[in-house]
């Protein structure tokens, strides 16, 4: 029987050695603008001008309390926090029972319902804005959090029931036939079998959910004309807009922004990875 050779270690050594560049490429241009940032919010504008990559001499501290002592700042971390935690729980919630039907039951036109979803992965949210503004307003949830909860959850249902369908799919038929004789409805084989099946799945679609309305400028922007209710995104370039000239305190603020979300990331980050391998597992 004939052996493919094995690779030799002098071809595998260059590939390696490739791969470590193109990664510490990445890396850096993803770690260089976020130390620029967090070094820059220590300096003076007049250090920025003059002494833009060094270190900050003297260290000005005043940007970061200032920051940190606003009550504006705490205020739109938590209109964030509350409004992305709300779309998570609609998204996942509404996904996680339409995903069921699809992977689990068979009726008449359930790939042409399936289909309708998956093209709303086509459907730009910008071509949406004014129609959804007018229907926002029409409905009286213009300064509301539902008025960007509910749209913001209606467009991450696509992606969300795409993968929570998927997994569904892969629970073999026996666990269900077993809980059926077991004498557990389809609703029980959902709730006390398949979600706890399926928790990496949730939690990697709960982490986009999570991202996805963090990250949302133009929603919120459209929707909420009190500041009481702005989040982040928008307290940031309010900030930048009244500051435009001290980009050392913009610098401090837009740190400390990312701060809530990359602190979410690295612990979620796990999970994440966990969800998307499991799921590449049983596709």
């Amino acid at each position: 029987m004939n052996r493919r050779p094995a690779p030799s270690r002098a071809g595998a050594r260059p590939r390696s050695l490739g791969l470590h560049a193109i990664a510490v490429t990445v890396g850096a241009f993803v770690i260089v603008p976020i130390a620029f940032g967090l070094l820059g919010g220590f300096k003076d504008t007049v250090q920025l001008s003059t002494n833009p990559v060094g270190l900050p001499s003297p260290w000005v501290f005043s940007n970061y309390a200032d920051v940190l002592t606003a009550p504006s700042f705490w205020r739109q971390l938590g209109n964030s926090v509350l409004i992305a935690l709300a779309t998570t729980f609609v998204v996942v919630g509404v996904s996680a029972l339409a995903a069921f039907v699809f992977a689990r039951f068979a009726f008449r036109g359930r790939e042409l319902f399936f289909t309708i979803f998956t093209v709303g992965l086509m459907f730009p949210f910008a071509v949406a804005i004014l129609p959804l503004f007018v229907l926002l307003r029409a409905a009286g949830l213009l300064d509301n959090p539902l008025g960007v909860v509910l749209p913001q959850a209606a467009f991450g249902l696509p992606m969300t029931i795409i993968i929570l369908r998927g997994f569904f799919r892969g629970i073999p038929g026996e666990i269900e036939e077993a809980a059926t004789l077991d004498g557990c409805g389809a609703f029980g084989f959902f709730w006390k079998i398949l979600l706890p099946m399926a928790r990496p799945a949730l939690a990697t679609v709960s982490v986009l959910a999570v991202v996805g309305s963090w990250n949302n400028f133009m929603l919120p922007l459209v929707v909420f004309n009190d500041p009481s209710w702005w989040t982040l995104p928008l307290g940031v370039q309010q900030f930048q807009g009244q500051y435009a000239t001290e980009w050392a305190r913009v610098l401090a603020y837009v740190t400390v922004a990312m701060v809530p979300a990359l602190a979410f990331y690295a612990l979620a980050e796990r999970r994440l990875v966990s969800g998307l391998t499991a799921g590449a597992m049983k596709g």
